[in-house]
């Protein structure tokens, strides 16, 4: 496997569809030509592929379902089968009459098992081709028995029993040990618990022109470069012209310390600590001011990062009465519980699980749909953080951050991230591609610091992610563009 910090030339592509969207992506194709019966070969081809090169030969079962899921695990069980690996498979039903399924079952001619945990526990390999992304009711006990029963799984677009949509589990859904989905990836696929049952994900390209994607819309986006264009330097820049940050500190100065030195890290030209009292450490190149707030002078503003509930409820409506472009992080989220309208002319809200539920309400199993609404109640652009980071903004466009591991749930880990916010709002950047940049290059930061992970590690990182944003590139048209997500990483599909 590819080293965590290492990053590989391709990512899989921005945009991620949920279950109904690919099915308009599907339904799109055909109608466009594309033959149903030539996008389940494919599908299955590449499950098969997925397996001999990743497995040694072994004893397999294809657990088919009656759609097109199971079509897809025929096709893959008749290709095994050729390649001489000892294949069965276990229907649970008969596909459809009139479906492609049935066309890819009819060219099934090996030995067929029982639908049963026996079954399934007697194989080295099962394929989970039961049910796709879109199962919306709860996976059916016996169903769930066999699949557990399995030594390992190889899972089809999903495991059964996984919402695409929101990384939700219908029931007792057991983990693959890879999944192979096609075309796009889906929310569910990089959502917890989604992002955990399916192993390491790969996406194979099929033959789905990209061209669908304009008719049918996208769900959201997969956090990458692509996404957004960091200020370039320039030979006539000076220090205010790229930008100057103020952080306001309270009694816990740390925080604010460490929101600071991101800010100057990611390029802003000027930044400054907004104090009431005396900073015990006034590092160099670090202004430290104590006039009135009403006597400060910056482009963006993070408010909240150690500054304590009670300055925070003081301090934050002031700024935005200002009409400054404000940062709310922290405490300045606390000061704000049950009465989200406060935050109105706020430009980027970074809450964690805890404080979003403080001020919006439970999250509930979508967390995109939690996100969304509530950068549309708060008219800002907000970062809900955790395993699998999610930046929504107000006009509804959402991204899924995938870049970071789990050594960032560390203390000032997300004072760290409000300064990398404020430092590229400072540059100019818009509050959706600000937050966009600042979590995928935080996450790669981390990444790039190791293990043993603390807060201050993150300054020293900030540059070589920058320079690995600068040289990322999209992957290319074709079958080879296959590409790979696993444990919070991507890989290259030859890795």
């Amino acid at each position: 496997m590819l080293d965590a910090r290492a990053l590989p030339r391709h990512l899989p592509p921005p945009e991620l569809l949920d279950p109904a969207s690919m099915a308009r992506a599907d339904r799109a194709a055909i109608a466009a030509g594309v033959s149903g019966l030539a996008l389940m070969e494919a599908a299955g081809r590449a499950v098969a592929r997925a397996m001999r090169r990743r497995l040694a030969p072994g004893r397999v079962l294809v657990l088919a379902g009656p759609g097109n899921n199971g079509g897809d695990g025929y096709v893959a069980a008749r290709l095994l089968q050729q390649a001489g690996w000892p294949v069965r498979l276990a229907a649970l039903a008969p596909p459809r009459a009139d479906g492609d399924a049935a066309l890819a079952a009819a060219r099934w001619s090996g030995p067929m098992a029982p639908f049963t945990p026996e079954a399934a526990a007697s194989a080295d390999y099962v394929i989970d081709a039961v049910f796709g992304a879109g199962l919306s009711r709860p996976l059916a006990a016996p169903i769930a028995a066999t699949l557990a029963a399995a030594r390992r799984i190889v899972a089809v677009d999903v495991p059964s029993g996984l919402d695409g949509a929101t990384g939700a589990a219908r029931g007792a859904v057991s983990s693959a040990a890879f999944t192979v989905t096609f075309f796009r990836l889906k929310p569910g696929h990089l959502l917890l618990p989604g992002r955990a049952l399916c192993g390491e994900i790969m996406l194979a390209d099929i033959g789905l022109p990209a061209s669908v994607l304009g008719a049918i819309g996208v769900s959201a986006l997969l956090n990458q470069p692509a996404l957004w264009r960091l200020r370039r330097a320039m030979a006539a820049d000076h220090k205010y012209r790229r930008g100057s940050v103020a952080v306001l500190a309270g009694e816990m100065t740390g925080a604010a310390l460490l929101a600071a030195h991101a800010a100057r890290r990611i390029g802003a030209g000027l930044v400054s600590i907004q104090s009431l009292a005396p900073l015990s450490q006034a590092p160099p190149g670090l202004i430290v001011r104590h006039a009135p707030l009403a006597e400060l002078r910056a482009d963006a503003v993070v408010c909240g990062p150690g500054l304590g509930v009670a300055m925070a409820q003081a301090r934050l409506p002031a700024v935005l009465r200002a009409g400054r472009c404000v940062v709310a992080d922290a405490d300045a989220l606390t000061a704000c519980a049950g009465r989200p309208e406060t935050l109105r002319g706020a430009a980027v809200l970074t809450p964690h699980d805890g404080e979003f539920t403080r001020v919006f309400g439970a999250i509930g199993e979508d967390r995109l749909a939690a996100a969304r609404g509530a950068a549309c109640l708060s008219g800002a652009v907000v970062v809900l953080k955790g395993a699998a980071t999610i930046i929504a903004a107000p006009d509804g466009r959402a991204a899924i951050n995938a870049s970071a591991p789990p050594a960032l749930a560390t203390a000032g880990s997300g004072d760290v991230l409000a300064g990398m916010i404020g430092g590229l709002l400072a540059q100019g950047l818009a509050a959706f591609e600000a937050a966009l940049a600042a979590v995928w290059l935080h996450g790669r930061a981390g990444a790039l610091a190791g293990p043993g992970l603390i807060a201050e590690d993150l300054l020293a990182t900030i540059a070589p992610a920058l320079a690995e944003a600068e040289s990322r590139e999209r992957p290319p048209a074709g079958a080879d563009a296959d590409v790979s997500l696993g444990g919070g990483r991507h890989y290259d599909k030859n890795t």
